[in-house]
C-alpha cells in the first residue's frame, strides 16, 4: 500500500490534494464529499475584510478619500453588498465544517489593513480553524507605490497576524514580485509557516461596444502550473516554511509534478468545478497507479526530486534556459524547412 501522507503547516495530512478556496466549500454536503473523495484538507472560501467593514459602515469614507494603503486595489473589487459570507455566517460555517469532517479546515482571509486581519484572524482561530491562509492582493496603481512599500505592507500584516494567533499561518502570494526568494525569506521571519504559489489575478476585460470595463472569471488550465513549478523548485531546500502549489492542478501528472518540485501539497479548485468533486478520487487513483508501477512505497519519496538543488543541470531554472529554448525552437524551424 502506497503511503500518501504529506506535511503542510505542521499538519500531517492524509494525501497531497487540498481543496483550495472555492465557493463549493460554502455547502456542508460538498465539504463532506470533498473528504470522502480524498481531500486531505479544505481551505474555505475567503472572508473579505472589506465586506465586514461595509457591514459596520466603516469603509465608506476610506473608499471615497482613498486613504487606505490598498485603496486603489479596492476599486477592482465587486459590490460586496452582494457577498453572502458575512462574519457571523462565515464563523458559524467554519464551526459546522469542523463538526462535519475530520480533515483539517483552513480559514481564508482576504484583508487590506492590519487591524482587520488581526481581529478576524483571532475570530477564525476561536471558531476552530486548524490554520489560516492570508490571501494577499497588493496591486500598484500609482507611481508613488514602490515595490518595497507593497512588500513592507504585506510583511507588516503577516507579522501582526502571526503574533496574534497560535495556529499556523500561510501566505498566498502573486507571482508579480521582483524577488520571490527574498520575499519568502522575509515572510518566514515575519512568522509565516507556509507559502502558497500563486494567487490568480482576475483581470478585467474591455467591452469595445459598450466601452465598459468588466470583471472576468476563467477557470485555470494546466498551462498555468509551469511558473508555480518553476518557483517551487527554486525555493525548495532554501526555506523552512512549507510550500503549496495552487493554480493549474488538474491531473495526477500535475500533482506529481508539484510534489517533485518541492511542494508539500497541491491545491485544486477549478478542476472540481469542471469535473466535479469526485475528480479528487480519480486523480488520487492515478497517482497511486503511477507510484506503484515504479515501485515507490510513499509519495514523500518523490518530494523535491526535480527541484533546483536536486537536478545535476540547473540551467533550466536560470537564464540559460531562455537561450536554450529559443535556440531549440529555431533549430526545429530550420530542420522543418528542408
Amino acid at each position: 500500500m502506497i503511503d500518501f501522507s504529506t506535511q503542510y503547516l505542521g499538519l500531517k495530512l492524509s494525501g497531497p490534494i487540498v481543496v483550495s478556496s472555492t465557493p463549493l466549500s460554502e455547502n456542508i454536503d460538498n465539504v463532506k464529499r470533498m473528504e470522502d473523495s480524498g481531500a486531505s484538507a479544505i481551505v474555505l472560501v475567503s472572508l473579505f475584510e472589506e465586506q465586514l467593514a461595509l457591514e459596520s459602515k466603516a469603509l465608506d469614507e476610506d473608499l471615497s478619500r482613498g486613504t487606505d494603503s490598498f485603496a486603489e486595489s479596492l476599486g477592482y473589487l465587486p459590490d460586496l453588498r452582494d457577498y453572502r459570507m458575512t462574519q457571523e455566517v462565515y464563523l458559524e460555517h467554519l464551526r459546522k465544517c469542523k463538526e462535519a469532517v475530520k480533515i483539517p479546515i483552513l480559514a481564508s482571509l482576504n484583508g487590506a489593513t492590519t487591524g482587520g486581519w488581526v481581529r478576524f484572524a483571532k475570530d477564525m482561530e476561536q471558531a476552530g480553524a486548524d490554520a489560516i491562509e492570508l490571501n494577499t492582493y497588493a496591486l500598484a496603481t500609482s507611481k508613488s507605490q514602490t515595490a518595497a512599500f507593497l512588500e513592507g505592507q504585506i510583511l507588516e500584516l503577516v507579522a501582526a497576524v502571526t503574533s496574534a494567533v497560535k495556529v499556523p499561518v500561510s501566505v498566498k502570494l502573486s507571482q508579480s514580485f521582483t524577488s520571490i526568494p527574498h520575499l519568502v525569506s522575509q515572510l518566514e521571519d515575519a512568522g509565516a509557516r507556509g507559502v502558497v504559489l500563486f494567487n490568480r489575478f482576475y483581470q478585467p476585460d474591455f467591452d469595445i461596444e459598450t466601452l465598459e470595463v468588466r470583471p472576468t472569471l476563467h477557470f485555470s488550465t494546466p498551462s498555468e502550473l509551469l511558473p508555480r513549478l518553476h518557483w517551487a523548485a527554486i525555493l525548495y531546500g532554501n526555506m523552512k516554511a512549507d510550500l503549496a502549489i495552487s493554480g493549474g492542478v488538474h491531473s495526477a501528472e500535475d500533482v506529481l509534478k508539484g510534489i517533485m518540485a518541492g511542494a508539500g501539497v497541491t491545491m485544486m479548485a477549478s478542476a472540481l468545478h469542471i469535473h466535479g468533486i469526485e475528480h479528487i478520487s480519480r486523480v488520487l487513483a492515478d497517482v497511486r497507479y503511477w507510484l506503484e508501477k515504479r515501485e515507490y512505497t510513499s509519495l514523500w519519496e518523490t518530494r523535491g526530486c526535480l527541484s533546483r538543488r536536486s537536478v545535476p543541470d540547473t540551467s533550466p531554472f536560470d537564464r540559460g534556459n531562455y537561450i536554450k529554448t529559443l535556440s531549440s525552437y529555431s533549430l526545429r524551424q530550420t530542420v522543418g524547412a528542408f
